[in-house]
This record gives structure tokens, sequence and C-alpha cells, in this order.
């Protein structure tokens, strides 16, 4: 039997050294290439997602848009998906309870990724413990369905359009609404020429400097009127500025008021005779009666119309008034002449 040959110290140490090398090389790649160092520099998390929208193990987990983990397995918990992942020892105090994860993406090809918002509020969350989840922020499906909505709404203003439907659409295909919009832009040059030319007010305005000083005057009298009205006290600035006389002429508008409401509801003569047809009638008839009077005496009917007309008869009354008056002063003078008083006794 052949004896076993023993290994050399120097095989042997070619052989460790070969190991050794190995050794530090996976470790320098795993530190330098591995998100959250070695396995005993991490600790695990959950998080429920309704859709994993591409995630898979070995997708980045990423805390405040770094990435500090990786995914590690995926499971369906009823109708959600649970992601498990594992993050760095560093990202503890960071990612608390009340941190919350969502979908993200790495591209536009729908790779994806979880992230994670860094937070100081609550408390650092356990190994094992779940992320509260806060909606997907959209990957290229969403986009895909978003862009397609959009299109599909452009497709229906389009069809729209050449269906005459709306301004734009009557506007593409309505040659009567062409044709006034054409005019409406012909009148429009017109009075931009006309403008420019200084026809009219405002056209001399623009271009007649008389005018403009004119109109500049007129606007510096209003303003000097406007700040005598402003200082004065009197006529109608101390209406504007004396509160005194404001309230006394809104006492005497009210006064009006009253009167006029008691002359709507009949109160006193006045409102009698505005409201009281009987009353009206009376007056009515009261002046008839006075015209038939007044005519009475211009026709010359009457004593008082002959007294009036006849110059003989007031020249006679005015005779007669004069002897009366004069037997009274010859009746004052000299009483007993015309008064005698005789006593018999029988």
């Amino acid at each position: 039997m052949p004896r076993t040959r023993s290994l050399a110290w120097s095989e042997l140490k070619i052989g460790v050294l070969a190991l050794t090398a190995l050794a530090m090389a996976g470790a320098l790649i795993f530190a330098l290439g591995g998100e959250g160092g070695f396995f005993y520099q991490r600790y695990p998390l959950t998080v429920r997602f309704p859709n994993a929208a591409g995630i898979k193990p070995g997708s980045p987990v990423r805390v405040a848009g770094v990435e500090v983990g990786r995914v590690t397995g995926l499971r369906f918990i009823d109708a959600d998906v649970e992601v498990t992942f594992e993050l760095s020892e560093t990202m503890r105090e960071r990612v608390r309870t009340a941190s919350t994860a969502s979908v993200g993406s790495l591209s536009l090809l729908g790779e994806g990724a979880v992230d994670i918002t860094a937070t100081t509020e609550g408390t650092p969350l356990p190994d094992g413990g779940q992320v509260a989840y806060s909606g997907s922020l959209g990957g290229l499906s969403d986009v895909t369905t978003q862009a397609t909505g959009v299109l599909e709404q452009t497709g229906d203003v389009v069809a729209g359009l050449r269906a005459g439907e709306g301004t734009m659409g009557r506007l593409l295909t309505d040659d009567t609404l062409y044709e006034e919009l054409r005019s409406l832009a012909g009148a429009a040059s017109s009075v931009l020429r006309n403008l420019e030319s200084g026809t009219g007010s405002i056209g001399r305005l623009m271009t007649d400097p008389t005018m403009a000083r004119e109109l500049e005057t007129s606007l510096t009298n209003l303003s000097a009127v406007t700040g005598r009205l402003s200082s004065g006290r009197e006529g109608l600035a101390r209406l504007l500025n004396d509160d005194e006389f404001a309230r006394t002429l809104t006492e005497t508008t009210r006064n009006m008021q009253a009167v006029s409401e008691r002359l709507n509801r009949g109160d006193g003569t006045a409102g009698k005779l505005l409201t009281d047809d009987a009353l009206y009638e009376r007056l009515n008839s009261l002046t008839g009666r006075f015209e038939e009077v007044a005519l009475q005496l211009r026709q010359g009917e009457g004593t008082a119309a002959r007294l009036l007309n006849d110059p003989q008869l007031y020249e006679k009354m005015n005779e007669a008034a004069g002897e009366l008056r004069s037997l009274v002063a010859d009746i004052r003078s000299d009483p007993r002449k015309y008064l005698s008083v005789k006593v018999s006794i029988f």
C-alpha cells in the first residue's frame, strides 16, 4: 500500500493566502456594492401593498431617496402583497412609526422600488415591524393610462370640432359665422384707422393736442371743485362735510315723509281733501256756486250786482249814507231836538 505524502508548508501557505485573498475580495465587493453592510448591520421590516408594481426580491429600498436596503421577499396576505426588506441599522432612528412607504419606480421601464419617508416623529420600528402604506407614486402603467385618457379626450375634442360643436367647431364649419367674424375684424380695423387719422372724439383726443389740453384743464377744474367740496363749509360742501347739517336735513326729510304718510292716510283737513271724495265734491259744489255768483255779479243780476254795475244806485246809496251821517251828527249835538218825552197822569 503506497504511503500518503504529507503537505509541505509552502503548499499549505499558498492555499491559506488564496483563501484569505478570496475572503477579503468578497467582503470588499459586498461592502462596496451591497446596501446596508453585513448581515449583522441590517434589520428586517415589512410593508403591505395592494399592488407590488414590479417590486421583486433584490429591488432597492430607499429612505428619503437614498438606497439603504434591499427587498428580501414577497408573499400574498389576503388581497395584499407583503414585502419584506432589510434596512441598514443606521436608518433605525429615521424610520419610525410615523414613516410611510410607497411603491416607487427606478425608471419608465417599470422597475419597482420601495420608497420610505424619513421622520423624527414617533418611535423607531422594532425588528419585523410594519411600515404604513401611503399610496403609489405612479409608474409607467399609470403614466400610460393617463396618456391614453388624454388622447381619448383629444380625439373627442377633434371629433366635436369636425361636427361643428361649440364656438370653435362652428367657426371651422359655419361659413356664416366666419363671414360675421371677418366683418367684425374689418369693422375693428376701420375703427383703428379712424382713431389713427383723428376722426371722431376719441380720435381727436388721441391726435389733437389742443383737445387733450382742454380735457386736462377740465379734469383739473373738476379736481379743484371736488377739493373745495371736501374742505368747504358752505352749500353742497357743507352738506357733504357738516354732520349736524346732514342730520338736520335727514330730520326734515323724515318730517316730510311723516306728513306725506298722514296725507296718504287721510289725517287732517288736507289729508281728507286728498282722500275723502265727499269733501272734494262739497268743495267742488261750493266752487261752482261761487262761479255762479260771480257770473251773476258780472251780468248785473240782483242788488249786489246792480250796486257793482249801476253808478246811479251807487251815488244814491252814497248820498243816503251821507245824510244818515248828518242826521246822526245832529242827534249827537242836540238830542232834545229829536227826542221829547211827555208824561201824563189820568
